[in-house]
């Protein structure tokens, strides 16, 4: 390895929520990424700027924040919203990194492939023609491919884990490893892994970690008091699916399924973290590796009676952010208010490579050493004409026309209402708070960094 540069593991999960036990919750089964959280710097108020996959993934890769016409849906190709943008693995690659893309990284994967990657990104969809939902029931594949509509939400198969594709990611990744330890070359590594991304498929063993009739279900699972129209969806990502009904609320059974699912695809993807972390280890470059690991956004497990992301509450807002630094921050858990457009300048700073000019995040690296100094005073997310402001104790959301003109608000103090069931945005008592939040809006980011 080139003298002085650490490698980069880079670990995006898709739509994980903070549903482990590093994150509070002792009800899951996820002891690698709670090892891992041991070793590192947990970020316990991590937000993503857009609560949508391609959308979030295309601003942290970009290090660049959404707009009303930037990186709106999941749709979202970079180079189409920023033509030519110097990404994350392109930077590194520029400063004599090889750079790797294995599963999903950027949404799409010809996305600024040919000048981010060193090789030409690899899926196991690649490698066969299967569905990306990827059931192995024969039932499931026949009501796949059933033009009317997809599978079931979910898939309980006594299979090995490489029967479904987060475990042939992981072998990928693994081989992968071994090559590149191999050239002596630093790395940036990404390494994608799809669940818990609807259907909740895992085999049957992650399955058995959970006691069906044990489950935390929400117990907020009603429109929260004076949420305006803007706020909710229809949760169309998941009706799309077999059996879930076109409207109304899911039953109890098939909420305490989805539940259950949703833990075992999580549980399911850990076992695929911990064996790419293993090998790390056996090969002896953990010393000398940085590893980030990141869910792409929140979800909605029947909070609000939601489910999926697509929304302004904080359950779709907030993710997992976990940093692991060889010799730094070890066993640390950070409180302070960070974003995701926070990734691309703190892996610059931590492998010495000069900060583009572009960036609109803050490195995270004096947090490593320094958990409880002071940071930002807000941070900021949106999704399509929703704009919302996280300060220390309020989550402001206000959505606006074209014009500017704003048409909704939505307030929520988490010092009393951590769970957001109640806006108290057009209480009369309120009225001098909601104007100091929307001016942090409108000042933004710049005036918000530590």
């Amino acid at each position: 390895m080139t003298e002085g540069k650490p490698n980069i593991l880079f670990i995006p999960i898709d739509d994980l929520r903070p549903q482990l036990g590093c994150y509070g919750r002792p009800q899951m089964v996820t002891p690698h990424i709670d090892r891992l959280a041991e070793q590192g710097t947990v970020f316990a108020q991590p937000y993503c700027q857009v609560p949508v996959c391609g959308a979030t993934r295309a601003s942290l890769l970009t290090g660049v924040r959404p707009t009303r016409a930037r990186f709106r849906d999941f749709k979202t190709w970079a180079d189409e919203d920023l033509p030519g943008a110097l990404t994350l693995p392109q930077h590194f690659r520029e400063h004599g990194y090889v750079t790797l893309s294995d599963g999903k990284v950027f949404h799409h994967r010809t996305d600024t492939a040919e000048r981010s990657w060193s090789e030409a990104p690899w899926h196991p969809r690649s490698e066969g023609g299967a569905s990306w939902r990827n059931y192995q029931l024969e039932q499931n594949i026949r009501y796949d491919t059933d033009p009317q509509h997809r599978g079931p939400p979910y898939e309980c198969a006594d299979v090995p884990d490489t029967a479904y594709y987060d475990g042939r990611i992981a072998d990928r990744a693994i081989a992968d490893l071994r090559r590149l330890h191999e050239t002596g070359k630093p790395f940036f590594l990404a390494a994608g892994f799809l669940k818990p991304h609807l259907p909740f498929n895992a085999p049957k063993r992650y399955w058995d970690l959970y006691r069906h009739d044990e489950l935390d279900l929400a117990d907020n699972p009603f429109r929260p008091e004076g949420a305006p129209e803007a706020a909710l969806h229809n949760w169309g990502e998941l009706r799309n699916y077999f059996d879930v009904p076109k409207a109304g609320p899911v039953s109890e059974a098939l909420n305490r399924m989805l539940v259950h699912g949703y833990y075992a695809a999580t549980s399911y993807t850990d076992a695929q973290v911990g064996r790419l972390l293993a090998e790390l280890e056996r090969l002896a470059l953990h010393e000398r590796t940085i590893v980030v690991l990141w869910g792409d956004h929140g979800w909605q497990l029947g909070e609000h009676g939601l489910w999926c992301k697509h929304c302004n509450f904080n359950t779709s807002l907030s993710a997992p952010l976990i940093l692991r630094v060889p010799d730094r921050g070890a066993g640390a858990r950070c409180g302070a208010l960070v974003e995701f457009v926070d990734v691309y300048p703190t892996l610059c700073e931590l492998a010495g490579l000069p900060l583009p000019d572009h960036l609109e995040g803050s490195s995270l690296a004096p947090l490593l050493d320094e958990p409880d100094r002071a940071w930002k005073k807000a941070v900021f997310s949106r999704y399509r004409a929703g704009d919302s402001v996280r300060t220390a104790q309020y989550l402001y959301t206000q959505w606006s026309d074209a014009g500017g003109t704003v048409t909704a608000r939505m307030l929520y103090d988490h010092q009393v209402d951590s769970d957001e069931n109640r806006n108290i945005a057009e209480q009369p008592e309120n009225r001098e708070r909601v104007a100091e939040l929307a001016a942090v809006l409108a000042k933004g980011w710049e005036a918000a960094r530590p």
